[in-house]
């Protein structure tokens, strides 16, 4: 697969230009407002998979803010066809998160604080196994201030790094380019050590995908200079790109996305519990039925 991704050009052309051709300029294009997320009528769930298929990702926004809890995420999940759920060390026993600053609490894990997240997918740590392809963030109360996400969907990144040179997409789809080491606590073995690729083909859905972290500790990239040159383009990308999309989710939005690069401001909170940040996650091992299948 990976021979042909890089020798196919005229098919790559033709996708590229079907990509990029009315591609979305800022989040508000992105926005699908959700009369009754608990049934979600056929117009607004074709626009959110619509939105879905151009830029990986769409932002929803629940007209009824009574309908702001925990059912309406599993509810909007489930109408996208989003059912396989990781359950990751931080989640409860519906393998739904809640994201929230927890202080000392969980202080290993940088999105229970309130300080910011550096570029990454999520569970780019996960194992080949269980890699993940979506998820859903919805927000149940803003920040006082702060905690802004910026996204960037995965296509366009590998785009820009094809268009700057092809061998940095040949560099980063090597089954042994990025390394996570074992996720170790107390000498006790929470995750193995997990070896694979930045860019790959899912294949179930024959997408492209993607897994990174522009964190420095605890990633162990190949010695090799055209992962590192590639690496170095990819970082003054997320630095300065017309793509990326940012956008601060308020109490009844939310971000459903098929793990898209993103990262969060930090964020000052509420003095009040009641008031505090709190957003609800759930991953998924499956993407959001929609109509990209970008190389094939």
């Amino acid at each position: 697969m990976q021979h042909y991704l890089l020798k196919e050009t005229h098919s790559y052309e033709e996708w590229r230009a079907q990509k990029l051709y009315k591609y979305p300029d800022d989040a508000g294009q992105l926005i699908i407002e959700l009369n009754n997320p608990i049934n979600i009528t056929d117009n607004e769930l074709m626009t959110l998979t619509s939105t879905c298929s151009k830029a990986n990702m769409a932002i929803y926004r629940c007209t009824n803010i009574d309908q702001n809890n925990r059912k309406t995420v599993n509810s909007i999940a489930m109408q996208l066809g989003l059912h396989q759920l990781d359950g990751n060390l931080c989640a409860d026993e519906d393998r739904i998160s809640v994201i929230t600053d927890k202080g000392k609490q969980q202080s290993l894990y940088i999105p229970y604080t309130n300080k910011s997240l550096n570029w990454h997918t999520d569970g780019y740590y996960n194992s080949s196994q269980q890699r993940i392809h979506a998820f859903l963030m919805h927000c149940v109360r803003p920040a006082k201030t702060g905690g802004e996400n910026s996204y960037l969907d995965p296509e366009i990144a590998y785009i820009l790094l094809r268009d700057q040179n092809p061998d940095y997409i040949a560099a980063l789809m090597q089954d042994d380019v990025m390394m996570i080491p074992a996720n170790e606590v107390n000498g006790k073995q929470i995750r193995s050590a997990q070896t694979g690729p930045v860019f790959y083909i899912d294949a179930d859905s024959q997408a492209l995908c993607m897994r990174y972290t522009a964190r420095q500790r605890s990633i162990v990239w190949k010695k090799d200079k055209t992962v590192q040159h590639a690496l170095a383009f990819l970082h003054e990308v997320l630095q300065d790109c017309p793509y990326i999309f940012h956008y601060s989710l308020n109490a009844g939005e939310g971000v459903v996305c098929n793990n898209v690069l993103h990262n969060r401001t930090a964020f000052e909170d509420f003095n009040d519990e009641s008031k505090k940040r709190m957003l609800f996650r759930g991953r998924f091992y499956n993407r959001v039925a929609c109509n990209s299948n970008p190389l094939n």
